[in-house]
């Protein structure tokens, strides 16, 4: 009876990466301009949501 092999999946990669995000303070003029964008404002409001019931 052959017994069967198993591989095991590769580790995904966890390195950490760069971000500009947190590098790269906002103005109040980009901030203003974000908003006058319906992404960036769906976004904000979501995430000042959440940060009202605590999460």
């Amino acid at each position: 009876m052959d017994t069967p092999t198993y591989e095991p999946e590769p580790e995904p990669d966890r390195q950490a990466r760069h971000t500009t995000i947190v590098d790269a303070p906002i103005t109040a003029d980009e901030c203003l301009a974000q908003y006058a964008t319906r992404k960036a404002s769906s976004i904000r409001f979501t995430a000042d949501k959440q940060q009202r019931r605590g999460r």
